[in-house]
Formats: structure tokens, C-alpha cells, sequence
């Protein structure tokens, strides 16, 4: 990561976090699982560390995975009111056509009109090709237009790996993602829209008097695990999202390419009880604390509030929390206007002297400018200093 500012601008502010922290025995980190699978990732969504990965930016193809996408595309019109779950919707002969039983589908009827909430719960639970089909066409009239929304969006969410080629995950060899971006897709979707996001734990759901259950077998196994995806073709092999939350604390596993139902539901277990056993997730500040109140020149206020607008979670080997640290790194003078929000600097984050990561660190109100007097003396001692 680029520093944020050259060496001789920084004014380092070292301080120990171990008054924050709970002390606990210290543990040797524990060598991650080796899974039979093609890629996977497992990531912490409190602090949105990897806790580990294997060929997480390898790009492969994400068959029924890609209907996270459709779905946070269709919640997203839900949210903006262009559509509504109780909305009637004729069954095209496209979407129709992706129904049988060779395929996972919910057996749309051409002559019955289905609701925008069933297509939901058959898309999510049944994963059905038809309903992505008819929710792509109920937001965008076209699955074609549907598919350059969904690349847009991937676009704006950072997915630099993936693109998208249909609403369903149907083998395609312009359609690939990789376990980091939809890593990054999944805890998206759980944190902008909490609303819908139950769906993804219901383990079976009956449309046109047929009831078929939720692919994804953790879901019986594991009272943690609420979701989240699943998906095969033969190309692809048998991949699984699965997120999980035990005390307040949620993991989310990605394991793309296994070889059975059994083994990728094995698979994923296998990552979030490694990381649930092996790491502890502490919260250093919440949202809204102030980190430091710097100095502030030409202000109508001499000082800033800088912190951090959510929680702020750091993923550690298990025990190791007392050890770690943190470098507040600023800019040397700190001159208004500053509105709320405003990248400032960035606290570096250490683990036995190690860098662990660096983030921003932003205002959390602002300072305009002082009036004319207050600023001629700012200038005057600036001048001075």
C-alpha cells in the first residue's frame, strides 16, 4: 500500500493498545487446513481481514454464485421502489425455457403469474435459473440489459477479476469471478441489505406444489451457518459461499471447485472452525470514537475529532491481542475547511513489530474556516513556527 503522505511529512503518534485489549495466553498460530477444492478464502466480515486463502485471485467460474449478484441487484430495486415483492409478474417463454428438470429451476407456469417475492426465495433457495431469468427481465426488461448492470455494479464494487455473461452462472467462457471478489460480493449483499438477507438461511421452499430444499447442507449441519450460496456445473465443480456467526462475530468461507455436495459443505466447515478456533477478532475503537483530537490550523475550532465511522475490528492469532500496536500517521499541519469524513491519515497497525495493515483514518466533524482575524493570526503563526 502507497503511504499516505512522504516520510518527512508524517508526525507519528505511537501509542499501546494493550489497555483496549483483553489479555489472554498467547497461542502459536495454527497452520490453516488444506482443503480439496480448486481456491477458497476465508474472511473475518468484522474486520474484513483474510484469515487465509489458496488462489483466491485465480479466475474460474462462478456458476450459481453469480445469483448473489442478481440478487443484490433485485434487492437494490426493491430498496429504490422501481419494484415490489407483492408485483405480479407474467412468465416469459425465455424464462420459461430455463425451467426443467435437468436444471435447477422452480418450474415457473407459463399461464400463472408469479410474485417478485417467490422469484426471490426460487432464486435463493432453489436456485433457480428461471427466476434469475424473470427477476433480470423484471428490473432491466432484458437479461442482456440486465448483465451490463451487473457488470457496472462489479465494476463499482472493486471486482477487478469478474465478469459477467448471464444472470444464472451457465457455463460461459467470458463469465469468471474468483473467490477474493466474491468474497467481496457476499459481505456486500449481508451488509446493505439485512432486510433479505434471512432468505439465505430457509432450508426449503415449495412453488407449483413442489418443494425442494436449500442446497446448502451446513445449513442442517451447523446452527451458525444463515447462508449463503451454492453452485455447480461440471466445469466448475461444487462451490459453496457459507457464512457463519457465532457470539456477535461472522466468518465467511468461499470454496470454489470441490468435488461433491458433501465435500465442499466438508470443505467450508473445515475454514470457519479454523478461524473461529484460532483468531480472535477485537474491536479497538467503536464507530464515532475519537482516536485523537490533532491540532487544527486557520479553523473556526483549533482541534478534530478523527476516527472511524463503523466499528473497528483487527483479526489476530488467538492470545496475541496485548501485543499488538498502532501509529497514528498525520500530515504535520492540519489546515480548514474540514468536513466530516475527510481522509486525514491513516493508523498503521503492528503485531510484534510486524505490519499488519494500514488504514484510513478520517475527520468525524467539521471545522470551517475562522473568520478573517482568526485566520491572520493563524497565518502570523504559522509564519513564526
Amino acid at each position: 500500500m502507497q503511504p499516505f503522505f512522504g516520510v518527512r511529512a508524517l508526525s507519528l503518534i505511537c501509542f499501546a493498545l494493550s489497555s483496549l485489549i483483553a489479555v489472554g495466553a498467547v497461542q502459536a498460530q495454527v497452520p490453516a487446513p488444506d482443503l480439496a477444492a480448486r481456491a477458497w478464502l476465508l474472511l473475518d466480515t468484522n474486520s474484513g481481514q483474510i484469515i487465509t486463502e489458496r488462489d483466491s485471485n485465480m479466475p474460474v467460474e462462478p456458476a450459481s454464485l453469480t445469483k448473489l449478484m442478481t440478487a443484490y441487484l433485485a434487492f437494490a430495486a426493491l430498496k429504490q421502489h422501481t419494484i415490489t415483492l407483492e408485483q405480479k409478474v407474467n412468465v416469459s417463454k425465455t424464462a420459461r425455457a430455463a425451467s426443467g428438470s435437468r436444471v435447477s429451476s422452480m418450474f415457473l407456469d407459463l399461464r400463472i403469474p408469479v410474485s417478485v417475492n417467490d422469484l426471490l426465495h426460487g432464486m435463493i433457495i432453489q436456485s433457480g435459473n428461471d427466476a434469475s431469468i424473470l427477476l433480470a427481465e423484471t428490473v432491466s426488461g432484458s437479461e442482456a440489459a440486465f448483465v451490463e448492470l451487473m457488470n457496472r455494479e462489479a465494476q463499482r464494487m472493486g471486482l477487478t477479476n469478474t465478469r459477467f455473461a448471464n444472470a444464472t452462472g451457465l457455463p460461459d467462457r467470458q463469465h469468471v469471478s474468483t473467490a477474493h471478489d466474491l468474497s467481496i460480493l457476499a459481505t456486500r449483499l449481508i451488509a446493505d441489505f439485512p432486510e433479505f438477507y434471512p432468505i439465505y438461511a430457509q432450508r426449503e421452499f415449495t412453488y407449483n406444489n413442489i418443494t425442494q430444499p436449500n442446497r446448502n447442507l451446513l445449513l442442517r449441519t451447523d446452527p451458525s451457518v444463515d447462508g449463503l450460496k451454492t453452485g455447480h456445473t461440471e466445469s466448475a465443480g461444487f462451490c459453496l459461499i457459507a457464512s457463519a456467526k457465532r457470539n456477535d462475530r461472522r466468518l465467511l468461507s468461499v470454496v470454489l471447485g470441490a468435488t461433491s455436495d458433501v465435500a465442499r459443505a466438508q470443505e467450508s466447515l473445515k475454514l470457519l472452525n479454523y478461524g473461529y478456533q484460532y483468531f480472535d477478532a477485537i474491536k479497538l475503537y467503536a464507530a464515532q470514537q475519537a482516536v485523537s483530537t490533532p491540532q487544527v490550523w486557520k479553523g473556526a475550532s483549533n482541534t478534530v475529532k478523527i476516527g472511524f465511522a463503523h466499528d473497528f475490528y483487527v483479526t489476530v492469532p488467538r492470545g496475541s491481542g496485548a501485543r499488538l500496536k498502532a501509529q497514528l500517521a498525520l500530515p504535520q499541519k492540519l489546515i480548514a475547511p474540514l468536513s466530516t469524513g475527510q481522509t486525514v491519515g491513516k493508523l498503521i497497525i503492528t503485531l510484534d513489530d510486524k505490519v499488519m495493515q494500514e488504514v484510513p483514518i478520517a475527520t468525524l466533524e467539521d471545522v470551517p474556516l475562522a473568520g478573517v482575524f482568526g485566520r491572520a493570526w493563524d497565518t502570523i503563526k504559522l509564519w513564526v513556527k
